[in-house]
């Protein structure tokens, strides 16, 4: 079992992911935006973040990046879950330091897949 931080501005997207990944057996913590998810995850060091990108005060994008850059989170991977589907926004995505982009709406099995994927090629931590 992971302890998965989802940050998303729409209540609806995240009751929906949290079903979904409380129902695949993970634990999960949530933020509302950006700016919430960075200070969420530097507190509580989860062992994942699926990261919505469009969202007021940070971005997706922007978060990813800070969280890619801190010392006490880079080692954390961060799945971009958007309805931003253009190849341009998952390049831009995985530069900033995601390590997986999932399109919404998506199904409790592409979930499954994704997280399992992440998962199993996540590096040790160094040292």
């Amino acid at each position: 079992m992971a302890r998965i931080l989802i940050v998303d501005d729409s209540q609806v997207q995240q009751i929906g992911i949290q079903r979904m990944v409380e129902k695949l057996g993970h634990e999960t913590l949530i933020a509302e935006d950006g700016a919430k998810g960075v200070e969420v995850a530097k507190a509580e060091l989860p062992d994942l973040v699926l990261m919505d990108v469009v969202m007021p005060n940070l971005n997706g994008f922007q978060a990813t990046r800070t969280l890619a850059r801190e010392a006490t989170t880079k080692h954390i991977p961060v799945i971009l879950v958007t309805t931003k589907d253009q190849d341009t926004d998952r390049m831009w995505g995985m530069r900033q330091g995601a390590k997986a982009y999932l399109t919404k709406p998506f199904s409790e099995s592409e979930l499954s897949e994704v997280l399992e994927r992440v998962f199993n090629s996540k590096e040790p931590p160094a040292g």
